[in-house]
């Protein structure tokens, strides 16, 4: 059942009434009163408790007077350490670290959860105020929920699938209450994504395989191909980059950087070099090196400049003279923050070059990862990767329920 659920029950505030003037003069005075007892009441206690002169040491002749003067402090502080209760102390578990040292690592689940926090609240958390006190299902609750799945960036086109379906389930007496008509629609949810759960594979018949990686300005690309390129070679793989993007500033450096962290090498040129011209070095290099991943990044565009989106097919065209059949795959790489313009440039790209696979990034900074279900129902794109974070384990293969139980914070 959805945990959001069961938390905004218990989270409700319970009622209560103001206390009087007269109430609150009483109990403060009673208050004071108290507090004063408590405190004569220690002060007489600890009075009681402190040891006499004859308690601390035995009476010493008059020529050693001074010596028993010098060792009269010491001595009363000994006892009162040993009759005094001990200070409080923070309690701690047996073998646990000092606070300071203690960094727990997240786990897949919740960082995976973390990341997707800002959709969860607006999308959830509106459902949970939505059913709760509904005894059964009517048209404003399907409206509702409509609306709720709109502003998650689902889209009109998915948006009014889903509620088709569940309308449909309604029609037939399926659904009998508005917690069960919540359980279609992450069932529903999750068919919908199950379509473009497609991990990247490495293709052992490519060698080396040629994966180049597009999209616009600022979608995080070359941050992509170095997380991609770390998981690559954490897996055994041989892996080269090619700094393909030679029209930003500092964007051949960047990827230099990732190829020193990674441990990978990367064929670069300077500045304003031909970008289907170091791409084609960089094959010729890999297979010279029996490479078997070749990632090569290319230089952001919009997806209605028609003059730059002509350059990727030069860049796929020249790769086509070394190896028929490279690319082996075509990454776009979408910023989901923008929301419904992702689907946009989804399209463009696509039927420009036959995008082969997604990586959508920066999901941890909005509430519109439901982008996601509008690309996949309109374009049935595998997705290989999502980011949820700025770490490298953060780019992450797609897997939907997960996805899903992490949007809808469902168990």
């Amino acid at each position: 059942m959805f945990g959001f659920l069961r938390r905004f029950r218990k989270e409700q505030p319970a009622p209560h009434t103001e206390p009087t003037a007269e109430a609150l003069v009483k109990d403060e005075a009673e208050s004071r009163i108290e507090l004063e007892a408590e405190i004569n009441a220690e002060e007489v206690q600890r009075e009681n408790e402190l040891p006499t002169p004859f308690e601390l040491a035995p009476l010493q002749p008059a020529a050693q007077s001074p010596v028993v003067e010098k060792s009269a402090t010491p001595v009363l502080d000994a006892v009162l350490d040993e009759s005094s209760p001990p200070m409080p102390q923070p309690a701690t578990r047996p073998g646990a670290k000092p606070e300071e040292q203690i960094e727990p690592k997240q786990g897949l689940w919740a960082s995976l959860r973390s990341g997707l926090a800002r959709t969860r609240q607006g999308l959830t958390e509106g459902l949970a105020s939505l059913v709760l006190g509904k005894k059964q299902i009517d048209d404003e609750l399907l409206e509702d929920i409509e609306t709720r799945l709109l502003l998650a960036d689902v889209g009109i086109d998915t948006t009014r699938t889903l509620i088709n379906e569940l309308t449909q389930k309604v029609k037939r007496k399926d659904l009998n209450s508005p917690e069960a008509l919540l359980e279609a629609l992450y069932h529903h949810m999750v068919r919908l994504l199950e379509v473009a759960e497609q991990p990247l594979q490495v293709r052992s018949e490519a060698k080396p395989m040629v994966i180049l990686v597009v999209g616009i300005n600022g979608a995080g690309k070359t941050t992509s191909i170095g997380k991609i390129g770390q998981r690559l070679h954490g897996e055994g793989h041989k892996v080269m980059l090619a700094a393909g993007d030679t029209f930003r500033a500092a964007a051949v450096e960047q990827l230099q950087t990732w190829g020193e962290r990674v441990g990978v090498p990367v064929i670069a040129q300077a500045s304003g070099a031909d970008s289907a011209g170091v791409i084609f070095d960089a094959l010729q290099a890999a297979r010279a090196r029996g490479a078997d991943v070749l990632l090569a990044d290319t230089a952001g565009r919009l997806h209605t400049q028609g003059g730059l989106m002509e350059e990727l097919k030069k860049v796929k065209r020249v790769l086509a003279k070394l190896d028929p059949s490279a690319p082996h795959e075509v990454l776009l790489v979408l910023d989901a923050s923008i929301g419904q313009n992702a689907l946009n440039q989804a399209t463009h790209f696509h039927e420009a070059l036959g995008v082969t696979g997604l990586v959508v990034t920066k999901l941890d900074g909005t509430a519109k990862a439901g982008i996601l279900f509008a690309i996949t129902h309109k374009l049935g794109l595998p997705i290989r990767y999502i980011g949820v974070g700025e770490r490298a384990e953060d780019l992450r293969p797609f897997n939907a329920r997960e996805f899903v139980n992490a949007v809808l914070d469902h168990e």
